[in-house]
């Protein structure tokens, strides 16, 4: 059995599989799988989606088509959709009506996956680790007006004069990011997880 996940770069192509993935067979007595499918930016993945999601249900051994989208970034958003919790709801609702398939799902990282890095600050270098800690209470509070992602390139580059790298430095931090501290600190990837615990026990 397994997932596929829609996603939108490749950060996300690269660490956010194995880390979902190593969160989920911890809760199951045999392993998932998750298939990861990169789309190049948010407009491709929102304009191709449905079509392409389509080309996996007829296989039997997925459980569900999962669209992860940045919060951050996508301007579809209505004009009285302000704020992290309305914008999450329309687009979700908006997006899984247009595919109008049951085994289809719409998450958004709340506001960037990266986000999901200062839950941990543990995880970082020595000499960023303190800007971090200061981030690290409400991780997905951190607003889309200055992101995730951006507030990594600042701090790398004035402790270690070196730009924070997405995909390298994101990949290994994911790897070593505890999953319990993220579940607990981060409220809409604990949806999203619950969600897909869910799918596949009701699959099994």
């Amino acid at each position: 059995m397994k997932f596929v996940l829609f996603v939108e770069g490749y950060t996300e192509q690269k660490a956010v599989p194995a880390f979902l993935k190593r969160w989920l067979d911890l809760q199951l007595s045999a392993p998932v799988g998750i298939q990861s499918v990169r789309f190049e930016g948010w407009p491709e993945l929102v304009k191709d989606s449905p079509v392409k999601a389509k080309l996996y249900f007829a296989k039997r051994d997925v459980i569900a088509v999962i669209v992860l989208l940045d919060l951050y970034g996508p301007t579809f958003y209505p004009r009285n959709c302000l704020r992290a919790d309305d914008r999450f709801s329309w687009a979700k609702e908006h997006l899984e009506r247009v595919v109008g398939e049951g085994r289809f799902f719409q998450f958004f990282a709340v506001h960037e996956v990266e986000v999901w890095l200062f839950s941990d600050p543990a995880i970082f270098p020595t000499v960023v680790r303190k800007d971090v800690e200061n981030l690290s209470r409400t991780p997905e509070g951190i607003n889309g007006t200055d992101p995730p992602s951006k507030r990594l390139i600042k701090v790398y580059s004035k402790h270690t004069k070196r730009r924070y790298k997405k995909v390298v430095y994101g990949k290994d931090l994911f790897r070593k990011l505890d999953l319990q501290v993220a579940y607990n600190k981060c409220p809409y990837l604990k949806l999203l997880l619950d969600n897909m615990l869910e799918l596949v026990r009701e699959h099994s």
